[in-house]
């Protein structure tokens, strides 16, 4: 009962890595997300709007909000104090019925933080409709 333990100087050591359960692997991957994606993609059949960037124009009765390039707020043409006068304010123009749409002009070279805080102010007051007003190209 002879019995090999050892190991044979025949034997050798394979240096590389054996790729090709990986290419097959990623083979079927590819496979599968080539089937899938146009399925994703088409599931339901919607009808999307146009749009035309048209000019629109400014409705008396909405509200307009412009803040400055310093991050001064003005409501129409008058200045406002801080954010709790703005709500107090806005609180107004949330009662009326229909509510009238909230416009926010915005200074390009205003920090984001001003018109954020307007947006914050305009959403406490219980505002739904909110708008930029921005130039057109």
């Amino acid at each position: 009962m002879a019995m090999n333990v050892g190991g044979d100087a025949d034997d050798e050591i394979i240096g590389t890595i054996n790729t090709t359960p990986l290419v097959d692997v990623m083979l079927v991957l590819l496979i599968i997300f080539l089937i899938t994606i146009p399925v994703v993609t088409t599931s339901v059949k919607v009808d999307l709007p146009k749009e035309k960037n048209l000019i629109r124009e400014t409705k008396p009765e909405n509200v307009i909000i412009s803040v400055n390039a310093a991050g001064s707020i003005f409501l129409y043409d008058t200045p406002v104090k801080n954010s709790t006068d703005l709500v107090a304010r806005m609180k107004t123009f949330a009662a009326k019925e229909p509510q009238p749409e909230v416009q926010i002009r915005g200074d390009a070279k205003s920090d984001f933080e001003a018109v954020g805080r307007v947006m914050y102010a305009v959403q406490r007051a219980g505002i739904t409709k909110v708008g930029f007003i921005t130039e057109p190209n």
